[in-house]
Parts: C-alpha cells; structure tokens; sequence
C-alpha cells in the first residue's frame, strides 16, 4: 500500500506532537495532588491516567513510525524515477 508524501508527512508529525503532549501531561500527572494519597500510593486518577498515556505515547510512536517510512519510501520514488 502507497500513501503520498503529505499524508506521510502528516503522520509523521502527529507523531511527534503526540510525543510533546503526552510528556507534558505525564510530568503534570506526576506533579499532581490528585494523583497521590496521603499515604503516598498512586490514586486511582493517576492510574487510569498513567496507562491512558502510555497508551497514547505507543499509538503516537506506531503511527510517527508509519509517517517515516512513508516519508522515506517517497523520497526513494522520486530519486528513482
């Protein structure tokens, strides 16, 4: 399957933003005061958080992976051809 170079490109960068986001909201959920209990243990908030993110940082991986190697496969066809 072929995709085009803007689409490509445009995985690519969601892949990165989703990068960008998601570490944000992490070291936020880290820092929160709704993630921990008095006694220090994670909150339920914080796990359902937690794995959300991890979640998205591997969906966010798997489709900027996609994006590169769309990138890359059009940039071969057009020293090719």
């Amino acid at each position: 399957m072929r995709i085009s170079r803007g689409t490509a490109m445009a995985l690519f960068a969601f892949g990165i933003w989703s990068w960008i986001i998601w570490i944000t909201f992490a070291k936020n959920l880290w820092a929160s005061n709704q993630s921990w209990a008095a006694d220090g243990s994670p909150t339920g908030y914080f796990i359902v958080h937690a794995v959300l993110t991890v979640v998205s940082f591997v969906l966010g991986t798997a489709i900027g992976v996609l994006g590169w190697r769309g990138i890359r496969a059009t940039s071969k066809d057009r020293a090719n051809t």
